[in-house]
């Protein structure tokens, strides 16, 4: 029996917990990894994939809000950056600072020496703890990065801040992992259809999403960490909240690398809104548009696409145009913008990422709002600190639930490592030894991924081309961490669909035995369920 299925179990069982967490995304994962550490008895369910969807579709960057200061919300500044410096000291390997190249065209509404300034007061509001920001001219921006066009450009700056090392579904999971090393009862493809209180406990009425089985879950408090799908859920328990949701869509595109530089290049695209170009190993990720929905399902639009590809063009200066066939991979999701009320219109362009968490304590219902990947273990320590004014026991309160694994832990990995020769095993092709990327990605848990490796050399070999994952690798992912769909592994768990032209993986050599590593006896069904799904893609043909 698998860790899913063993979970499904459990949950099925007529067990009354402390908590229910509805999401699996960064909100959800922050508030089971907090509580469960913490000792208190924790059940979550995702109706898709953790980090299915918000959640991976980011643009994998963890800031302090440069962009605030110019509405003057200098506390919201303040925190922000408060909590990046935090997620830095916390993941040193995962969470790491990255330089930004940024332009100000000619007639921009500021002068580039001015926006430089502000630069200088973000650095101090974050307390001095990235390299200081520096004035370029245009000749010190090409310097800097040829590929930057300069056309209609009066300056620029650098300045630091930081971004995750991996995608950030990746960074969510490790969060839902964790949460299930301390006792949670998490699953994933588990949909909530409703509850409702009976007496002095809810009772959520719950889907198995694979098989269709439906079952009942017992709780003290419910959390709704439903993301962009919070109103939703609180419209079906009858909440009556503070803050709602408002949506805003943004498309990132994945093309080969367009520059050598390492840095993120900052723009403003052709109608104001923020351009970015960031790099991803070996590939680039543009974009994003920003732009008001009124839902939170949303796909790629071919207007999209223009915008992205258009502003890419004019922005950097290419060997040749990029075009549609250049696109690897894309992102897209909304962003939930927290907002007061339930009626009225909200200025959603000035609204910011920041959360907000309402609390209905005579239901013992939690509503999470907002937020965004810097802010997570605030997000973490409020809803523990709520749960406990709720009533609920917390055994062992002060406990630190976020972090790597200890120094002396790493020193031993890196220690066994180095005596198996292990960086000789490392691909040419890729940026960074292998022992710093498997205890980047596993921490604690990689020491396995040595034993594994020590007992068949077979497992240190990649097994899908251009992707940088091994066999032990996928062998962890089949025993650990709930890959229920092919995609969850290639999209989520790791990045390779985000690298790799999903063709190029159908047609490579390796998927037939990652499936069989990862479904053993129904490696053929899952095969042939991730094909259907790709020709059902509109960019598939």
């Amino acid at each position: 029996m698998n860790i899913r299925e063993n979970n499904l179990n459990k949950l099925s069982e007529d067990e009354i917990y402390d908590v229910l967490i509805l999401g699996g995304g960064i909100n959800g994962a922050v508030a089971a990894a907090s509580l469960a550490a913490k000792g208190v008895r924790v059940a979550l369910i995702e109706k898709g994939d953790f980090a299915g969807e918000t959640s991976s579709n980011s643009s994998n960057l963890a800031w302090g809000g440069i962009k605030y200061l110019e509405s003057y919300e200098l506390l919201l500044v303040n925190n922000l950056c408060k909590s990046r410096n935090r997620l830095m000291r916390s993941y040193p390997s995962t969470v790491k600072e990255v330089r930004f190249l940024t332009t100000v065209a000619k007639g921009f509404r500021y002068p580039p020496f001015l926006i430089y300034l502000g630069a200088i007061l973000y650095w101090f509001i974050g307390r001095c703890f990235t390299k200081k920001p520096t004035f370029l001219s245009c000749r010190q921006l090409i310097k800097k990065d040829p590929s930057i066009n300069v056309i209609d450009v009066a300056g620029g700056l650098e300045y630091s801040d930081c971004f995750l090392y991996d995608n950030d579904a990746r960074f969510v999971f490790n969060f839902i992992r964790s949460a299930l090393d301390y006792g949670c009862i998490a699953v994933n493809y588990v949909e909530s259809q409703g509850a409702a209180r009976e007496g002095d406990v809810w009772v959520t009425q719950a889907r198995d999403n694979i098989t269709g089985n439906q079952f009942r879950i017992r709780s003290k408090v419910l959390i709704n960490a439903c993301g962009p799908h919070v109103d939703l859920h609180n419209e079906l328990t009858s909440q009556l909240t503070v803050h709602r949701h408002l949506f805003s869509k943004g498309v990132h595109l994945i093309v080969d690398r367009l520059t050598a530089s390492d840095k993120v290049l900052a723009f403003f695209a052709s109608d104001g809104r923020l351009f970015f170009v960031i790099p991803m190993g070996p590939k680039t990720c543009i974009g994003t548009t920003d732009s008001q929905v009124d839902t939170p399902n949303v796909s790629v639009e071919p207007d999209d696409r223009t915008f992205i590809l258009d502003n890419a063009n004019r922005l950097l200066n290419l060997s040749r145009p990029l075009t549609v066939e250049d696109i690897i991979a894309e992102r897209c999701g909304v962003r939930p913008l927290a907002v007061k009320g339930s009626d009225g219109v909200a200025d959603w362009i000035k609204l910011s990422r920041k959360h907000a968490i309402d609390v209905n304590e005579r239901d013992r219902h939690v509503s999470i709002f907002g937020g965004k990947l810097t802010d997570c273990i605030n997000v973490g320590d409020e809803v523990a600190k709520i749960i406990a004014q709720l009533g609920v026991d917390i055994p062992f309160a002060n406990k630190i639930w976020f972090g790597e694994s200890s120094r002396a832990i790493k020193k031993d990995f890196f220690h066994q490592a180095a005596l198996m020769n292990l960086d000789n095993f490392t691909d040419p092709a890729s940026s960074e030894p292998l022992t710093q990327r498997l205890w980047r990605r596993y921490g604690a848990e990689a020491l396995q991924m040595l034993e594994d490796i020590r007992n068949d050399p077979e497992n240190s070999k990649v097994l899908i081309e251009n992707a940088e994952y091994l066999r032990c690798e996928l062998r962890h992912a089949a025993q650990s961490e709930m890959v229920t769909k092919l995609e969850d592994f290639l999209r989520r768990r790791s990045k390779i669909e985000l690298v790799v032209r999903r063709s190029d993986i159908i047609n490579g050599e390796g998927i037939v035995e990652a499936c069989d590593i990862l479904f053993g006896d129904q490696a053929e069904k899952k095969l042939q369920e991730y094909l259907e799904s790709f020709e059902q893609s509109p960019r598939a043909h």
